[in-house]
């Protein structure tokens, strides 16, 4: 069996109410058995939710996909053995069960999924320092160099000042919308 080396994302149908825990079993279980090559970021989707009770206007996480955990992975017989068997994890999604390893997710599911968490594609597998300069490669301000004045690698996020009309603008930017300047 040809194993695939690109690292891709999958869905995990876990039981209803542990996808918190199952996340956190899974981080540390990629920690403690060395699979930090293999198992990525592992993401339970989440978004704000406004309630006003009782007058009182209240904000709380609901889950998007309750039930479901997304992991960036590298799918070897280790690395699926290790997820499968996290405790609290049923199966994967897109398994036909009797031993077969999962589809993975489309690029595009991906980018939707991410985009809409406000999140990028692109793991933090490039380091991008304060005082870099970067070329924009996507969005409004592309094809424009700049110098990165923050970054947030938990959100892969990066605070760009560039230069428009002569006058220095700061912008947000992901990860996946600079390049480095060689």
């Amino acid at each position: 069996m040809v194993e695939s080396i690109k690292k891709s994302w999958y869905v995990l149908h876990t039981y209803s109410g542990y996808e918190n825990k199952v996340k956190a079993n899974l981080e540390s279980r990629s920690t403690s058995m060395g699979m930090e090559n293999n198992i990525f970021r592992v993401i339970v989707p989440e978004q704000e939710e406004h309630e006003i009770k009782n007058g009182k206007e209240k904000t709380e996480m609901q889950k998007t996909f309750p039930g479901y955990v997304l992991v960036e992975m590298v799918m070897t017989d280790q690395a699926w053995f290790i997820v499968r068997n996290t405790p609290g994890v049923t199966g994967f999604v897109g398994s036909h069960g009797a031993g077969s390893k999962p589809a993975p997710l489309l690029d595009s599911e991906v980018e939707q999924i991410l985009h809409s968490l406000g999140m990028s594609k692109r793991h933090s597998d490039v380091d991008f320092e304060a005082g870099e300069t970067v070329k924009i490669v996507e969005g409004a301000f592309a094809n424009l160099t700049g110098k990165i004045t923050e970054v947030d690698p938990e959100k892969l996020k990066l605070k760009v000042n560039i230069d428009m009309f002569g006058r220095e603008t700061s912008t947000e930017l992901d990860f996946d919308q600079v390049d480095k300047l060689a």
